[in-house]
């Protein structure tokens, strides 16, 4: 079997993007794949673009030589761009591999170690009413863990204003009522999304009771470990960090220094399924369960799945597709995907990675770019989104 052509889908889904990547061989056999980097899609496909004259005629089967061929033939290796485009190639020959010899994915990572993967909700919210509704919401309809992502500040189309005191100050009284309406029993973990620096996390921990949350997520940036590794000096909550992560080689020092709880792996940037085995072997040898980054759509989504199954340190998989206001799993350019049963995906013994994208709609559609909105403070200066 060989390579014989790669294909990109930059699509847009709801109200984001993604881009679908399509490994196609000789046998007719063919893989699907996504690429993490949103709202970047145009660099990756065209690192994809200069890596398919590598690919074709290389046996799809032998993935691990293929991606070290990717990763490390070049002078300039690694960065987000390009491990991302890696990501994508990598899940795609392993959806290859599970269907040329009809077993799914897990089967080929160790085989399956659960049953079933579960998930927690993310729950956006910009008001405390909105906050209380849906969680109890969730909670009735079974979901024992929810992360939250707040959205006090008034939002606009494309740019709105944040003063992280201001924040600090408001979602610190909020996670306290949320707390006394659904117990003890529910798993409350909070994303900052890099908002806060290492005094406002401090002072925002400060402001509530023990066991108000049980976790915060990325609250300050993650390029300088040392920062972290200072604030964790400082406040007694668990991290969960690495969304961003494009390497085993800057999950490192995080999971070294026992710096991270939990680790934020997502493999549509880490660099596809292989490297995220690595990254999970070396979170086990510190007692740090995954809790994988899961934003995007269903090839991710199925991608995780099997990683998740084959995997013995795995807590949830994010789930963001629990609201009317968030759909990145549109059966249009899905007509085949993995399925939530309640607040978690079962684990299905479908060869490959268990998911199709409609190419042919995909086609009739012109692509847009989507930007992030922009945060700034009042004085005027921009801030993380």
């Amino acid at each position: 079997m060989k390579i014989t052509d790669i294909k990109t889908y930059p699509i847009n889904v709801g109200s984001g993007s993604q881009l679908v990547i399509k490994v196609e061989t000789n046998s007719g056999i063919y893989g699907w794949g996504a690429s993490g980097l949103s709202g970047r899609e145009f660099p990756v496909i065209g690192a994809i673009e200069h890596y398919k004259p590598l690919l074709i005629g290389k046996n799809p089967m032998q993935i691990g030589a293929i991606w070290q061929d990717l990763y490390r033939g070049q002078y300039f290796e690694g960065g987000r761009v390009l491990t991302a485009a890696i990501s994508a190639i990598d899940i795609a020959l392993y959806d290859i591999k599970g269907k040329a010899l009809g077993v799914p994915v897990y089967e080929l990572l160790g085989g399956k170690q659960r049953n079933f993967v579960e998930c927690f909700a993310s729950v956006r919210f910009s008001t405390l009413e909105e906050l209380i509704r849906l969680s109890k919401g969730l909670v009735a309809d079974g979901w024992n863990m929810l992360r939250l992502a707040p959205a006090e500040f008034e939002a606009q189309e494309n740019q709105s204003e944040f003063e992280p005191r201001e924040s600090i100050a408001i979602i610190s009284e909020w996670l306290i009522a949320l707390r006394k309406e659904v117990g003890t029993r529910i798993t409350i973990g909070i994303d900052y999304h890099t908002r806060l620096t290492q005094a406002e996390t401090y002072s925002f921990i400060q402001r509530m009771p023990k066991g108000t949350i049980d976790f915060i997520e990325e609250p300050i940036r993650d390029e300088n470990p040392e920062a972290y590794e200072n604030l964790r000096k400082m406040i007694d909550i668990p991290f969960a960090i690495g969304e961003e992560f494009s390497s085993k080689w800057q999950f490192m020092p995080f999971i070294e220094k026992n710096i991270t709880q939990y680790a934020r792996i997502d493999v549509c940037n880490v660099g596809g399924i292989t490297e995220a085995k690595k990254v999970a072997a070396m979170a086990e040898t510190h007692y740090i369960d995954l809790m994988p980054h899961n934003p995007l759509g269903p090839i991710c989504t199925a991608a995780t799945i099997h990683l998740a199954a084959s995997c013995p340190n795995f807590s949830w998989l994010e789930e963001v597709n629990t609201g009317a206001h968030v759909i990145t799993n549109d059966p249009k350019f899905y007509p085949m995907q993995h399925k939530l049963a309640g607040p978690r995906y079962p684990v299905t013994d479908t060869p490959g990675l268990g998911v199709e994208f409609n190419e042919e709609y995909a086609k009739t559609l012109k692509f847009k770019p989507v930007e992030i909105p922009r945060l700034y403070r009042k004085d005027g200066s921009l801030t993380n989104w």
